[in-house]
């Protein structure tokens, strides 16, 4: 048990996502379980759900008006985003993200926190024993986590789980990035080297699927591709490179056969092979570089991260904020 926890005030920060069936349950038992041991803040950003979600919200936030904050987005903007959006509304000494599908077991939150003041760690990130995700799930984590072990020089015994803690001095450093494509692994990573981690259990996923499709783990994947380093441009100069040292040794070889062979006959097949290896690669480049061309326009256009459209606040007359 964390001493003196109650002078602590703990900040659950969900994004909510076609959660209805889960989120009810999962905010009474964080109430009824955390509620005796921290001053505690639930923060919950719905990301625009198809379902009664934002509905259940409310409901939520009139039952638990000391405890609960509601924010409703007015498009869906993805994970990141959405706890970008709840980042700027807690007010928390220390906060922790979750999942809102009981994946993360309420329980193991006192060992985050705990980890986090004993540690003196700015961020705690959770380590499953095994995790109950689905095949396509684990493998887009586990490339995920090989990428960015890569392009964020992330330690490679760091797991990037959802589910960790922050103290205060992160996330207000945190929520300095206005860029319209967060990632926020990506922004820990190059604020702070004050990096714990704890083994927890993770549970099967109660109701429904994951909402990460194939093009949202793109979208994710880009924005650590080139928000967070250049790495794909010089990659792109070498790959360049390394084909133009092809082809100069081909147009050699090409040069040496025919006068060794004048009556050979110029293949057609190589020059197709040729042509379209290049021009692949010339369009990979392009759109490399139009991608990062692109992010500069909308994040100078400033792109919103989100938009809030309803805000539920409990607000204490005699403590205001």
């Amino acid at each position: 048990m964390i001493k003196k926890s109650s002078l602590i005030k703990l900040s659950i920060l969900i994004p909510v996502y076609n959660s209805e069936k889960t989120i009810g349950r999962l905010v009474e038992n964080i109430v009824s379980d955390l509620s005796p041991l921290f001053k505690l803040e639930i923060v919950l950003v719905n990301d625009n759900s198809l379902d009664n979600s934002e509905e259940i919200c409310i409901s939520l936030f009139e039952k638990f008006k000391e405890n609960v904050k509601f924010y409703s987005l007015s498009k869906n903007v993805g994970e990141h985003s959405a706890v970008m959006a709840g980042l700027n509304k807690v007010t928390g000494d220390y906060v922790v993200i979750m999942d809102d599908d009981f994946q993360n077991p309420i329980s193991e939150v006192v060992k985050l926190v705990n980890e986090a003041i004993e540690g003196r760690h700015d961020v705690v990130y959770s380590l499953y024993e095994k995790k109950r995700h689905s095949l396509f799930r684990n493998f887009g984590s586990w490339f995920n986590d090989k990428v960015a072990n890569i392009m964020l020089k992330k330690p490679k015994d760091l797991y990037l789980s959802s589910f960790k803690v922050l103290n205060r001095f992160l996330v207000n450093e945190i929520i300095k990035y206005k860029s319209p494509f967060p990632y926020i692994d990506g922004i820990i990573l190059q604020i702070t080297n004050k990096i714990g981690k704890v083994r927890v259990e993770h549970s099967v996923r109660e109701e429904g699927r994951s909402g990460y499709t194939i093009k949202k783990l793109i979208s994710l994947w880009l924005n650590m591709f080139t928000n967070f380093s250049i790495l794909p441009l010089r990659l792109s100069i070498i790959l360049g490179f390394l084909f133009a040292l092809v082809g100069l040794f081909l147009g050699i070889y090409t040069v040496i056969e025919k006068i060794m062979n004048p009556a050979l006959p110029v293949g057609f097949a190589s020059r197709f092979v040729g042509i379209s290896v290049f021009a692949g690669i010339q369009l990979i480049i392009l759109g490399m570089l139009g991608e990062y061309v692109g992010r500069i326009f909308l994040a100078i256009n400033k792109k919103p991260q989100y938009t809030i459209r309803k805000t539920y606040e409990h607000i204490d007359k005699e403590n205001p904020q």
